[in-house]
This record gives structure tokens, sequence and C-alpha cells, in this order.
């Protein structure tokens, strides 16, 4: 059997909140958000284009807000925002900012 190793965070994610459309979701079992906010804090930024990358990687070394943005399925996309000071970690909709 193969261990898996998960990368460490890269940054605290504070508290971790969700959008009522994010838990909607969940309580639905249409989404489990675990994998994608893992990505978020080991700097898997998701779909997003190489600028924007390279905002949160500076955004990492200068303590700015870190965004990312995970096509979940063709129908719905899911985006992860943590706050500069890295005191609140919010899931969301697009159509919910």
């Amino acid at each position: 059997m193969a261990l898996v190793t998960l990368s460490q965070p890269l940054f605290p994610a504070g508290d971790i909140v969700m959008t009522q459309g994010v838990s909607d979701l969940i309580q639905r079992g249409a989404l489990n958000p675990t994998p994608y906010l893992q990505r978020h804090l080991t700097g898997d930024w998701g779909d997003l284009c190489d600028e924007d990358r390279r905002t949160n990687d500076a955004a990492l070394k200068h303590d700015d807000r870190l965004f990312s943005s995970y096509q979940v399925t063709p129908a719905l996309k899911l985006w992860i925002i943590t706050e500069w000071n890295r005191s609140v970690t919010t899931l969301l909709l697009p159509d919910e900012y």
C-alpha cells in the first residue's frame, strides 16, 4: 500500500466560513469542499490565469488577500478567499460575491 503525503499548508486559514449557497450544496451532498480547501491552503490556486497566480504567490510573501477558483463540475465553480491578515477563509459561489 502506498502512503499519500499531503502538503503542509503555506498559511493559516483562520476561521473557515461559507456562504448559504455553499452550505446548501454541502447539505445536499452536491459538494465536498475539503479537497478544494486543502488545495487552496497548499498554494494550488485552481483555475486562475498566470497573472492571478503570480498575484497570489506575491500575496503569500506580502500578506495580501489570497484567491482561488475551482471548476468543480461544468456547472459549479467554487471560490475560496483568505483575507490579508489570515483571520478568515471564505468559501463562496461566484454569484454570491
